[in-house]
């Protein structure tokens, strides 16, 4: 079984990462009855003996072995100290090694040239020696999962240097980034110069990239409390969202009630993102698919690498008067435009390839079935019309039946980089913060992206 390490950067990155580790504990606990420590546990977290003074680890060994304590096999960094803090105050304190944490006081203040050149150069080998720390105490390391924004100082900045130190020094082992870009409402004034600026590094020295948007979150958070009457309401509503069944929820799960922030809802999707995407490399099923054949089969060239996920169902219905949603109207809804993770429209471009990775009590006649309908309404490139990917877990996420992830490499994606190339000109042009940016010794890359 093989490991994956997850860095996260900067305030966004923390808190995305912080709802994931409390989702993947939620999973596993659901799952694991018995408490033992096996491969898909071993996945993410390590089994660790606190009774010395240095907690040695415990292999997996044949799965009969107990859990002792849990480690997440994470680096946690932010150059503000507030986010991280607060984590190891919170519910998951014990899950983190105060080991792999790096964090600073003042911050970035939202420039990519700080985070990138000052602080990058200020703390490269503490952060190599935490992440081959993390490596080494892998026995098969797979890939990275870089989560970072791209609009703040330290996500765009830092998040894209440890980008490229892990490029650097981790060359065979792929880097998957998680990428929260801007919204066009963004209050930040500096967050084009800082997305274009480490969307070069994204573009260099990823594997793959999972554009999210900010705004594209908000519209599926307020489209599932649509669904989910008040409670004043639900008496006469027959269609109100299961308990923890909706993709936005962390129910069940460590954290709860005065420990959940404002933006958990939001954080919760991107997170299952992940969880959806590693299902089948952490449990059994008839067509599992391992991170590596993402990257082979999505990725046609090597610099085309940003790909638009979508998720659904969005929750699960608990009238037991209504039947339950169909398989494929869940396939259709995969490819509309309400449920992507970026706000663009997948069926008005082109799809490069896509993937199909679905979890639950679903047959493989029904994943071809729904591909043989949706494929005429789809634009697939010439050379490549019979470009799907398709995986299937038989383990269904918390509170729900079955669930479908869509990982496409569309061009749809080049309206949010077209976007943000025209606000990153607007400012350009009149030399806004102009003298906080190294113009000089980047103009040439910034002329290339844009």
């Amino acid at each position: 079984m093989t490991q994956s390490i997850v860095v996260q950067v900067g305030q966004c990155g923390n808190q995305i990462g912080f709802r994931f580790w409390d989702l993947a504990l939620r999973e596993h606990s659901s799952l694991n009855k018995t408490g033992l420590y096996d491969d898909a546990v071993s996945s993410f977290f390590r089994n660790v003996d606190t009774r010395y003074s240095d907690p040695a680890d415990i292999p997996v060994g044949h799965g009969l072995g107990k859990i002792k304590d849990l480690k997440a096999r994470a680096v946690l960094i932010d150059m503000e100290e507030g986010v991280v803090n607060e984590i190891m105050k919170g519910p998951l304190r014990g899950v983190f090694d105060y080991k792999q944490l790096i964090t600073d006081v003042s911050g970035a203040g939202n420039n990519w040239a700080i985070g990138h050149k000052m602080y990058g150069a200020k703390y490269k080998e503490e952060i190599s020696e935490t992440i081959r720390r993390a490596a080494e105490l892998c026995d098969c390391l797979q890939c990275f999962f870089v989560i970072h924004s791209m609009g703040g100082g330290t996500g765009s900045g830092l998040g894209s240097f440890v980008l490229n130190l892990l490029h650097e020094e981790y060359p065979d082992i792929y880097r998957f980034v998680m990428a929260v870009y801007p919204s066009h409402e963004d209050d930040v004034i500096t967050s084009p110069y800082n997305s274009v600026l480490a969307m070069r590094q994204l573009t260099d020295n990823a594997d793959c990239v999972l554009p999210v948007e900010n705004q594209a979150l908000v519209d599926i958070v307020n489209k599932i409390n649509q669904a989910n009457p008040k409670l004043a309401e639900r008496k006469s509503s027959r269609g109100h969202v299961k308990a923890g069944s909706a993709i936005s929820t962390g129910d069940g799960g460590i954290v709860k009630g005065k420990d959940e922030k404002p933006f958990d809802s939001m954080n919760n999707i991107a997170a299952n993102v992940l969880l959806n995407m590693t299902s089948s490399a952490r449990f059994e099923g008839s067509l599992n698919v391992d991170l590596n054949e993402i990257t082979m089969n999505l990725v046609p060239f090597p610099k085309m690498h940003y790909l638009v996920t979508s998720q659904t169902p969005l929750y699960s219905v608990s009238d037991v008067h209504i039947p339950p949603r169909r398989l494929d109207q869940m396939f259709s809804d995969a490819f509309s435009k309400d449920h992507q993770l970026i706000k663009a429209d997948p069926k008005h471009s082109l799809y490069l390839a896509c993937a199909l990775m679905v979890r639950g009590k679903v047959e493989v006649s029904d994943i071809r079935r729904n591909i043989e309908r949706l494929q005429s309404s789809l634009k697939f490139i010439h050379w490549n019309r019979d470009g799907w990917k398709t995986g299937l877990c038989n383990v269904a996420p918390v509170g729900q039946p079955y669930s479908l992830l869509t990982i496409a490499n569309n061009t749809c994606v080049h309206h949010t980089f077209s976007g943000l190339r025209d606000r990153f000109v607007k400012l350009y042009k009149r030399k806004v913060m102009y003298v906080v940016y190294p113009w000089k010794n980047n103009s040439k890359h910034v002329s290339q992206h844009i």
